[in-house]
């Protein structure tokens, strides 16, 4: 071989990983999106709308280099297991997924494809990671709730409608995190006040309605509306309930806009957008296992006085200071 012809030949080759690298680059990628919530959620829509915009900040534009794919679970345990398989069969680059159960619908399809969650509440106790700081595996992602804050809920509850004297649970056992995870903090905080407290299952939107009935019977009894796709994909007919019945109600998800009395937890919104960062890191190359499980950093209060109003009830003004949102 001449000289002329070996040199060519080589640079040929030790151009071949910058080629594959250049035609990654302009690959299009595909994220998966399993949201536990329902399509027809103004809200959920708004967090899905910001995931895109962070990712769009990060160089990620849809129709470019990015394809995104969304299905909604609309708390339904199956149509979630049923979504889960459809977007795994997809092989996706990434798949960003809400709530306990859609994770642990995506970790029985797949163990390669990255996974990263929001609105979890305890990936250690529901398997899906080893650790906080090294989850090892495909998952990863941003929790939205503490144990203790199961405490504060009845503290709330307690402030803002003094004549509690139990408080009931309202959830689905299908799609709900496990009960345990807040147990220890309500029932110290319950004892704290002589509350009893009540677990009320719910398994079928028609269902609803007679278990609200039925605790508002006791006009001593205030509702838990726990962190789950269910009754958040039914928050609005819930909120609806417990007016007609007069029933108090604390909720996990921000639902004060669409009428719910009180909501203490974390903000969704910036759970989306840091989740984008995530997504972003696994695109180029980092894995979920490496990367550390977040804690929330801040927990938000909002009060809608016009229902406080309706249930008859004086907010106190120490309540009122406190609150990061006040609903006229």
């Amino acid at each position: 071989m001449r000289r002329r012809e070996f040199i060519a030949s080589v640079a040929g080759v030790a151009s071949w990983p910058f080629a594959a690298r250049a035609e990654a680059a302009d690959a299009v990628r595909t994220v998966a999106l399993l949201m536990g919530f329902a399509e027809t959620d103004a809200a959920a829509q708004s967090l899905v709308a910001t995931f895109r915009g962070a990712l769009a900040k990060l160089g990620w534009m849809e129709g470019s280099n990015l394809r995104i794919e969304i299905r909604w679970g609309a708390g339904d345990a199956d149509r979630i297991r049923t979504f889960s398989k459809e977007l795994v069969d997809l092989q996706p680059d990434a798949i960003l997924g809400q709530t306990t159960p859609v994770i642990d619908a995506l970790a029985h399809e797949t163990r390669t494809i990255p996974i990263v969650f929001v609105t979890v509440s305890d990936p250690i106790g529901s398997g899906f990671a080893a650790s906080f700081t090294r989850p090892g595996g495909n998952i990863t992602g941003f929790t939205f709730v503490e144990s203790a804050l199961g405490g504060k809920w009845v503290e709330f509850l307690k402030e803002i409608a003094p004549s509690t004297a139990r408080v009931a649970l309202l959830f689905n056992p299908a799609t709900a995190p496990p009960l345990q995870f807040y147990m220890p903090s309500i029932q110290a905080a319950a004892s704290s006040f002589s509350i009893q407290v009540s677990s009320t299952p719910v398994h079928a939107k028609d269902e609803i309605e007679g278990v609200i009935a039925a605790q508002a019977r006791d006009p001593g009894t205030s509702l838990i509306v726990m962190p789950d796709a269910f009754t958040a994909a039914n928050h609005e007919l819930i909120i609806a309930l417990a007016a007609r019945y007069s029933v108090s109600a604390i909720y996990a998800n921000n639902f004060v806009q669409s009428g719910g009395l009180i909501f203490y937890g974390s903000d969704f919104v910036e759970t989306f957008r840091l989740a984008a960062g995530y997504i972003d890191s696994i695109l180029k190359g980092r894995k979920p296992g490496d990367l550390p499980i977040q804690l929330p950093t801040k927990f938000d209060l909002a009060i809608n006085l016009k229902t406080a109003k309706a249930l008859g009830l004086t907010v106190p003004s120490s309540l009122l200071a406190a609150a990061d949102e006040v609903i006229e």
